[in-house]
């Protein structure tokens, strides 16, 4: 007893604190998730094995569950995207990304949540609703080829060029670390999503992202549409302090997880001291303030 009442009152002042910084880390919560182009609060989540579009214990939601690094990880992806010249000539003919990036980014958020979390019914009428978008996206790009959304194989480098940035800056800014077994699994489920939409192959190993990657890069190129992208996505559009600071520092951390080789394609430098040595130990910290924040 003697021992209760010597340490209940060292508990209060921290119950107390807590109590009045919970309405504050809500408030905050709520308004980095809008500034993210997220809900404000997740919707739930599938958990039964029947129900669930993808494994509920598995890799997927692994990664695709730590919001810091899935932003760090789309603003790359979207980066690395744009080297693919029909894939870019699609979004610039048919996008309004420049007038509506939060709305576009807010799509792409809820795609990749209905078919990581959600049912079979969900992931469905999400994984449809792209393939109709899709339909209308067609045209000729600058070099003059044509191009479609539903090209099987512009289906497959969107996807990987999705993944693998995810993956990366989940192992570089997320809480875990993976095992190779637990990459390919990665990959591996989510190749479905992918199939889904259209595509005929994927990568289902690390090895196999690599030798793709091989493959495709004397394909890409940084043209006039992908620069355009390029310096839009670099500034944002951001108005507010906060907001500013907040995607100043996405930007630090998502380009030291473009590949050096797609950095120097875009002009952006790439020198590894700066990045391992100032921008990976900030970007970490950050995204940490970030995860803390927005922890329910």
């Amino acid at each position: 007893m003697a021992a209760q009442m010597l340490t209940a009152p060292l508990r209060l002042p921290f119950d107390a604190g807590a109590r009045v910084i919970a309405p504050v880390r809500a408030d905050i919560r709520r308004s980095i998730r809008r500034s993210l182009g997220v809900p404000a609060e997740p919707p739930p989540r599938a958990e039964r094995v029947g129900d669930a579009f993808l494994p509920p214990g598995g890799m997927a939601r692994r990664v695709h569950g730590d919001l810091p690094s899935m932003v760090v990880g789309g603003l790359a992806a979207l980066l690395l995207q744009t080297l693919h010249p029909l894939a870019m000539a699609g979004v610039a003919d048919h996008s309004n990304y420049q007038e509506d990036a939060m709305g576009r980014l807010r799509r792409t958020a809820n795609f990749v949540g209905a078919t990581t979390f959600g049912t079979v019914d969900q992931a469905a009428r999400a994984i449809e609703d792209v393939r109709e978008v899709h339909r209308r996206v067609h045209g000729r790009a600058p070099d003059g080829r044509r191009y479609s959304a539903n090209d099987p194989e512009l289906l497959t480098w969107v996807h990987v060029a999705e993944m693998s940035s995810f993956l990366a800056a989940a192992e570089r800014y997320g809480p875990h670390r993976f095992r190779a077994d637990e990459r390919d699994r990665y990959l591996q489920e989510t190749g479905v999503v992918a199939r889904s939409l259209g595509a005929r192959w994927v990568p289902e190993t690390m090895d196999e992202v690599e030798a793709y990657f091989k493959r495709i890069r004397p394909e890409l190129y940084a043209g006039p549409q992908a620069i355009e992208a390029r310096d839009f996505l670099l500034r944002g559009v951001a108005r507010k302090p906060n907001d500013r600071v907040v995607y100043a520092g996405i930007v630090a951390a998502a380009l030291t997880v473009v590949p050096r080789w797609a950095r120097d394609e875009l002009g952006i430098p790439a020198p590894p001291l700066v990045d391992d040595v100032i921008v990976a130990p900030f970007a970490r910290a950050f995204c940490g303030a970030l995860r803390w924040m927005l922890r329910p």
